[in-house]
């Protein structure tokens, strides 16, 4: 409609003719296609987060759509005018969960209010209030497609690893931080350390939503700080 309009003003020009009312007829359609845009952005936000909500919960490869889109309110037909596919949506929600995780990391491990390796208690302490706060349903996201990985579309293997390798960046920066603080042994491989914490907590989240108990989030981290060269 907009392309049309413009047309109409160029032509209006051409003759000499009065374009207020084209002028006004365009920004009229302007709007309108922003408001479209606008509820057509938060219908996929709302989708991602539903998608986010359930496939915490249960794996990717064996759900539908349909419990997703039941809790959002969308027409399964409608579903393909926001995305794609489901492997579409699958990326978009994988996408959204990593940045979110991230964020919640460098709150934690960025705190410059507590020793570096002081920090990652702070991690856990808020995975564990997380893990409460949902009843012990949800996991984590990469974990679950992770462990699901040979049924998934070849297309999410990259992205996961991707994600990881994002995470363990950042515990390896705070284990960097803790050698310049005199808590760590200079010797220490601080990337190979950082690798290690995200292997063991990912079966840990796993322990911990089984038993329905932080138990096994705190004993990790026991063990972890535990072994650390010093």
């Amino acid at each position: 409609m907009v392309y049309y309009v413009c047309i109409d003003i160029l032509k209006a020009k051409n003759k000499g003719v009065p374009i207020t009312s084209l002028q006004t007829k365009k920004a009229n359609s302007v709007e309108q296609l922003n408001v479209v845009d606008s509820k057509v952005q938060d219908t996929r936000t709302t989708l991602i987060r539903s998608g986010l909500a359930h496939l915490t919960e249960s794996g990717f490869a064996s759900s539908g759509l349909d419990k997703i889109l039941k809790k959002v309110g969308v027409p399964k037909g409608s579903f393909y005018y926001y995305f794609s596919s489901k492997e579409a949506f699958g990326h978009a929600v994988l996408e959204s969960y990593a940045d979110y995780f991230a964020n919640k990391l460098d709150i934690s491990l960025l705190n410059q209010t507590v020793s570096p390796l002081s920090r990652l208690g702070l991690f856990v302490e808020d995975a564990k209030q997380g893990m409460n706060r949902h009843q012990f349903k949800r996991g984590c996201l990469v974990g679950n497609l992770g462990q699901e990985v040979d049924l998934l579309p070849e297309s999410f293997r990259e992205p996961l690893i991707d994600t990881l390798n994002n995470w363990q960046s950042k515990v390896a920066a705070c284990l960097n931080e803790a050698k310049r603080a005199g808590e760590l042994a200079e010797c220490a491989d601080s990337e190979a350390l950082a690798e290690f914490f995200w292997i063991g907590w990912e079966g840990a989240v796993s322990r911990a939503k089984l038993e329905a108990s932080t138990r096994p989030l705190d004993n990790y981290l026991k063990l972890f700080l535990a072994g650390l060269p010093r």
